[in-house]
């Protein structure tokens, strides 16, 4: 299926592993020019390398900004052309209790995840309404919804993110611009990776163990299993092209059934 993306420009935030390396290189098999973006030079420059050789004639290009930094913010910012497609990915994710989340870390959560949407979004909105046509897109979660008890901070910054997108999209009324949201479900990213690894280390098992039994601990998803990055990918690719034209101010959910209610 051609999804009409050759003649496109996608910013993707939080790109070189993970959900957004997965949603950068599906975008760039179907042609569209990508900018990538991550924390650091060497990130991005692996990550670049690693795009290139598998897309040797593509268009793809990096900025470093860690999203917690305002000042790298207002660089990237600077540096970034017009765009028409954005996905607000970049995002930071843990365990954590209630009582040991302090002020400091409730706003560096808010400020990377909520934050960086409303900054980048701010940036390329106003352009892509006076060229009538754009994209933007939000990797939410589920956690958004049905906010768990020990990742409070970060279910609040998804469902302030859900909050947003679906605010965005009142302004694109009577255009060929876009806002989604896609509420994704437990899905195996890198940072998934690192902290079952961590959690299988300091329970002395096997990380596949602790993979399954985490996994197992969910009462509710129909899928049985971690998502994997790429199929949050292909939904992306698809709120991204012109085929979702009909697609404006929704949740979309790729949760593998975690969430019980219809809609």
């Amino acid at each position: 299926m051609d999804l009409r993306l050759n003649d496109k420009t996608a910013f993707v935030s939080g790109s070189t592993r993970g959900i957004g390396f997965a949603i950068a290189r599906a975008l760039l098999g179907e042609g569209a020019a990508v900018v990538i973006n991550g924390r650091s030079d060497t990130g991005v420059e692996d990550a670049l390398r690693r795009l290139r050789t598998e897309f040797p004639d593509a268009r793809v290009s990096g900025l470093v900004a860690d999203f917690g930094d305002p000042a790298q913010v207002q660089n990237l910012l600077g540096a970034l052309d017009e765009v028409d497609i954005l996905v607000n990915n970049v995002g930071l994710f843990g365990l954590a209790r209630f009582e040991d989340i302090s002020d400091d870390e409730w706003r560096r959560y808010f400020d990377v995840n909520v934050m960086s949407g409303v900054r980048l979004s701010r940036h390329v909105l106003g352009g892509m309404i006076a060229r009538n046509w754009g994209r933007v897109i939000f990797v939410g979660s589920e956690s958004g919804v049905n906010i768990p008890a020990d990742m409070l901070h970060y279910g609040a910054t998804k469902a302030a993110m859900l909050a947003l997108g679906n605010g965005l999209a009142k302004l694109t009324r009577g255009t060929d611009v876009t806002v989604n949201t896609i509420l994704g479900g437990p899905t195996y990213s890198d940072g998934v990776a690192d902290t079952v690894t961590q959690i299988a280390q300091a329970q002395a098992v096997a990380p596949e163990e602790t993979k399954a039994a985490i996994i197992g601990a969910n009462r509710t998803t129909l899928l049985q299993r971690f998502i994997e990055p790429v199929e949050i990918a292909q939904l992306a690719l698809y709120l991204a092209s012109p085929l979702s034209s009909a697609t404006n101010g929704a949740a979309v959910r790729a949760d593998g059934g975690v969430l019980t209610a219809m809609v």
